[in-house]
């Protein structure tokens, strides 16, 4: 048979999508499973969205879009930054993509050559380094403690950065964490990026408007204006308009990048479905009530687990300021056996035994490049929560 390229033979799906395909199948086995496996909104996406969608393609909007994305959504792209994020670009410093895992491929393959490193604050989503590694670049990480509620410090980040860095991906607020950093934070790490002018710099914002403290969310290029033309801004309309299944991605930076990156595009996929634009445009520029619903939704939700998993002997969980994830702690747990005979050395260890013996999903944060910790959605309804908490609770329990 012929064989695959190298590249990929250290290349795998996400450990998200592995946990979430084994919750399936044991759901198809008639098991009561609750899954926290997949960060997605439980919210329905708004019905105006799904107006917006259904009158374009009756009004035959259902052709080879643009590959940089429609006049209508590049405009209200630019909107949004400007209004929500006090940023200012032009329509040819915007585009958009097929969700923003497609803005992070374009922008790498843009950009690496082989042997370039890509600064990563650890833990991370699991896409970032499988994707630099998929691309010939070589991931470096810099550690966020939970001490520090997992915000990133400027000595690490210093620490990590060397002569082959090309960029310093930063995700706030935070998947898997929750972690936000405040202006404050932002600007001090802008001193660190600022000694380093050769840097390309990623904010990944997706989680923009999921931000729990009384402080808004404040971006990098607005907080460090010198840095504004060395930063590719990242959003989407998946966590904040629970349209994850519509696929769109958007992003803004300096006209030169997003050039290189419409290359990359326009031979990989050509632009975003024009339908789903459509039903972006309705989203940015239409009623935003449901923003803060979803925000306090999911505070209250973070506020049940937390107390939960506090509440439960050898686990530990820092305050997530936002996002809709908690990760906790479990290097009290290790060492133990299960209750079905599993012995517990690992993270890995726990939520495969959790999952088998008590039917919760949950992922290990050996994905996310911290351990011994697990990432749980809070994005479930209040009662479904509640259960997996107990059952979590139960599980360490009956441990010896």
């Amino acid at each position: 048979m012929p064989a695959l390229a190298t590249k990929l033979s250290n290349a795998s799906a996400p450990a998200t999508i592995a946990m979430s395909i084994r919750a399936r199948a044991l759901r198809a086995a008639g098991h009561d499973v609750i899954s926290l496996a997949l960060g997605e909104p439980d919210f329905a996406t708004p019905t105006h969205v799904i107006d917006a969608a259904h009158a374009a393609a009756l009004d035959g909007q259902t052709k080879y879009p643009p590959v940089d994305g429609t006049l209508a959504l590049k405009q209200a792209v630019v909107a949004k930054f400007a209004r929500e994020n006090d940023l200012d670009y032009a329509l040819n410093e915007v585009m958009v993509a097929n969700g923003g895992k497609q803005i992070l491929f374009n922008a790498l393959m843009a950009t690496l050559d082989p042997g370039d490193e890509v600064v990563i604050p650890a833990p991370y989503w699991a896409s970032y380094p499988l994707t630099v590694e998929l691309l010939g670049g070589v991931p470096v990480f810099a550690e966020c403690l939970e001490a520090d509620c997992f915000r990133l410090k400027p000595e690490a980040l210093e620490r990590a950065i060397g002569p082959r860095t090309k960029w310093v991906i930063l995700n706030f607020p935070n998947n898997p964490t929750g972690a936000v950093c405040p202006a404050d934070d932002l600007r001090a790490l802008g001193k660190v990026l600022l000694r380093h002018p050769d840097l390309w710099i990623l904010c990944d914002e997706i989680y923009e408007h999921l931000v729990f403290r009384d402080v808004p969310h404040v971006s990098l290029a607005c907080a460090v204006p010198a840095l504004h033309d060395r930063i590719l801004t990242l959003s989407g309309v998946s966590k904040s308009y629970a349209m994850t299944g519509w696929r769109i991605g958007y992003a803004a930076g300096p006209a030169s990048l997003i050039k290189a990156m419409l290359v990359i595009q326009s031979n990989a996929t050509s632009g975003a479905s024009s339908v789903s634009q459509a039903a972006a445009v309705a989203a940015l520029n239409g009623p935003q009530e449901l923003l803060p619903v979803m925000r306090d939704t999911y505070r209250r939700r973070r506020d049940l687990v937390v107390e939960a998993l506090r509440s439960i002997p050898g686990m530990t969980c820092a305050m997530p300021d936002g996002a809709f994830y908690a990760y906790p702690g479990i290097a009290g747990c290790l060492g133990r056996t299960s209750a079905g005979g599993k012995p517990i050395r690992t993270d890995d260890d726990f939520a495969l035994a959790l999952l088998d013996e008590q039917h919760v999903a949950v992922v290990s944060g050996s994905a996310f490049g911290m351990s011994p910790y697990l990432r749980l959605s809070v994005a479930a309804d209040d009662e479904s929560l509640a259960e997996a908490c107990r059952r979590i609770a139960r599980f360490c329990a009956d441990m010896r």
